[in-house]
C-alpha cells in the first residue's frame, strides 16, 4: 500500500470519527433540547446511547443562551426581571424537560406505597400536589439565588448559568453509569441512554465538567464539586432505596437539585469571599 494511499484512508477514519462525533452531539441536542438540528442527521438506538456523552455540553449551551438573555435584558430592566425572562428562556430550550422529571419524582415518591405505584404515577401526565410544590419551590429558590448573586454582581449570573448548567447535568447523566434502569415500558424517554455505555461516553461527560469548573478560583470550584458530587450521591441513594435503580425522571430531578445546590454553593461564596 502507498503511502499517499495510507494517509488518504487515516484522514477517512478521522473524518469519518469527528463526523460521527457531530452527530452524536447533534442527537444530544435534540434530545435534551427544543433546538432544531439538520433533517438528515442519522439517528439510531446506538447513537442516542452514546450522546449522553455530551450532557454537559449541551448544559454549556443552554447557559451561554441564558446568559446573553440576561445580559441583553440586564441592559432594559432590573435584575429580578432579567434574571427571570432568562430562566424562561431556559424551560422553552429545554421544553421544561428536567423539570418535568423533578415533578414526576415528587409525585410518585410522595403518593406511592410500593414500587410499582410509584413507578405508575410518575408516568401520569397528571401534576399533582407534591409535584406543583416541587416545581414552585424549585424554580423559587433558582430565581432567589440568582436575582442575589446578581445583587452582588451583575455579571456572577453569567458564571452562574454556564457552569451549573453543565455540571449540574453531568451529575444526572453520570447516575446511568452507577444505577441499574428500573422502568420496563418500551415508551420511556430514556430507555435508549440506559443501555451499553462506554468508559468513553464517562469519560467525556466528566472532562467536560471539571474543564468548565476550572473557570472559577480553585476553592470555588473544589466546593460547587464538593456538593454537586453529594447531591449526585444522595440522590442515587434516595432512588436506589425507593425504587431499586432510576428512572429519566430521576435523571431530571437529580439535575434540578444540583442546578439548586450549585446556585447556593455559588451565592455563599459571593457573599463571604471576593472572586
Amino acid at each position: 500500500m502507498s503511502t499517499e494511499h495510507q494517509t488518504h484512508s487515516k484522514s477517512s477514519l478521522t473524518e469519518s470519527g469527528y463526523r460521527y462525533q457531530w452527530q452524536l452531539f447533534l442527537v444530544a441536542l435534540a434530545f435534551f433540547t427544543r433546538i432544531p438540528i439538520p433533517t438528515s442527521t442519522p439517528f439510531s438506538t446506538e447513537r442516542l446511547n452514546h450522546a449522553n456523552r455530551y450532557f454537559g455540553v449541551i448544559g454549556i449551551i443552554v447557559g451561554v443562551i441564558c446568559s446573553l438573555i440576561y445580559l441583553l435584558f440586564i441592559l432594559l430592566f432590573p435584575a429580578t426581571i432579567a434574571i427571570g425572562i432568562a430562566m424562561i428562556s431556559g424551560l422553552l430550550i429545554t421544553g421544561a424537560f428536567h423539570e418535568d422529571g423533578l415533578a414526576d419524582v415528587f409525585d410518585g415518591f410522595g403518593g406511592g406505597w410500593t414500587v410499582e405505584s410509584k413507578l405508575n404515577i410518575m408516568k401520569d401526565s397528571r401534576l399533582g400536589t407534591y409535584g406543583a410544590s416541587a416545581l414552585v419551590m424549585a424554580l423559587g429558590l433558582k430565581w432567589i439565588a440568582l436575582v442575589s448573586l446578581a445583587n452582588i454582581n451583575p455579571y456572577f449570573p453569567i458564571y452562574a448559568f454556564i457552569v451549573i448548567h453543565c455540571i449540574s447535568r453531568v451529575a444526572a447523566a453520570s447516575l446511568i453509569f452507577s444505577y441499574p434502569y428500573v422502568r420496563a415500558d418500551q415508551d420511556s424517554k430514556v430507555k435508549p441512554l440506559a443501555n451499553q455505555q462506554s468508559l468513553l461516553d464517562i469519560g467525556i461527560l466528566l472532562i467536560t465538567g471539571i474543564l468548565v469548573l476550572s473557570i472559577l478560583p480553585l476553592s470555588l470550584a473544589l466546593s460547587c464539586l464538593i456538593t454537586t458530587i453529594l447531591i449526585r450521591q444522595s440522590c442515587g441513594y434516595w432512588f436506589n432505596h425507593q425504587l431499586g435503580g432510576y428512572t429519566g425522571d430521576c435523571l431530571g430531578a437529580t439535575q434540578q437539585l444540583a442546578e439548586i445546590t450549585g446556585y447556593l454553593t455559588l451565592l455563599t461564596f459571593a457573599s463571604h469571599y471576593h472572586f
